[in-house]
């Protein structure tokens, strides 16, 4: 099983909407998607118009109840599956700390369903913030998209990623593989190509060639319950998403994480 964490330590950059159409794009492409939000906003959970609401049939019972991660999956139509998110997860920090066996939880839970599903690719949608939650995320995962919005602010908070990953990797004992995604890129502002180059600065062949355009389609797809493939499938956020998948397949970027993963 492959484990992909969307986190940027900033709000507002598309962190959900790409787990959400990547998680999509990539069951229309045949694979077996579980997405999982770890975000205590739970906006994840608030696309899927029949998700669960109740905190015992969230991921919040996983760390406090010791409930199995299979036990909280419920079915995504189109998309997979879905272990919901509620607002009690903002407590996980002051309840639990910081060790070892927390910090593992996750990953080890993870460890679990891979035992039962193979192949199927896991999507974690971060809190846009560091701590317990995230920490899991990034303990866990195979490797990070890093979506940035075409600002400044969105920017640091991807230097502050680079840091802390740079940071953990002696602990993890591997370079986590990222990818850094540009999100909200308006080719009519000059600041989209100013934060695109110091991208490319910053960190390399690490920064896709795709960028995500501002796009209405992708913002209204939310608010109908819908992913944007299953909103406006010819609409220029669908497009590219699927360039996005295309890059990320073609690069090898899911074969390589898939033998992280093995």
């Amino acid at each position: 099983m492959k484990q992909l964490a969307v986190f940027n330590q900033k709000g507002g950059v598309g962190k959900t909407t790409t787990a959400l159409n990547l998680g999509a794009g990539l069951a229309r492409k045949g694979h077996e998607v579980l997405l999982l939000d770890l975000d205590p906003q739970a906006h994840m959970t608030s696309i899927m118009e029949h998700a669960p609401r109740d905190v015992a049939a969230s991921i919040f019972a996983f760390y406090r109840d010791g409930k199995a991660l299979h036990e909280l999956e419920v079915e995504w139509p189109g998309i997979g599956r879905l272990i919901p998110a509620h607002t009690e997860l903002i407590k996980v920090d002051s309840l639990f700390g910081k060790g070892p066996n927390i910090l593992n939880k996750l990953g080890n839970g993870l460890t679990s369903l891979r035992e039962m599903h193979g192949e199927r690719i896991s999507i974690i949608d971060c809190c846009p913030f560091l701590g317990v939650l995230s920490l899991n995320a990034v303990f866990a995962a195979d490797c990070l998209i890093v979506p940035v919005s075409s600002d400044f602010l969105s920017l640091r908070g991807a230097q502050q990623i680079d840091h802390t990953l740079r940071v953990l990797e002696p602990v993890l004992k591997r370079r986590v593989e990222r990818r850094y995604l540009l999100t909200r890129f308006d080719k009519r502002r000059k600041m989209s190509f100013e934060i695109q180059e110091k991208m490319r600065e910053l960190f390399g062949d690490d920064v896709c060639e795709t960028v995500i355009s501002e796009n209405v389609s992708v913002a209204e797809a939310p608010a109908v319950h819908k992913d944007v493939f299953a909103h406006a499938a010819d609409s220029r956020g669908a497009k590219d998403y699927a360039s996005l998948i295309e890059e990320l397949t073609a690069s090898g970027f899911f074969r390589r994480i898939s033998a992280q993963s093995g």
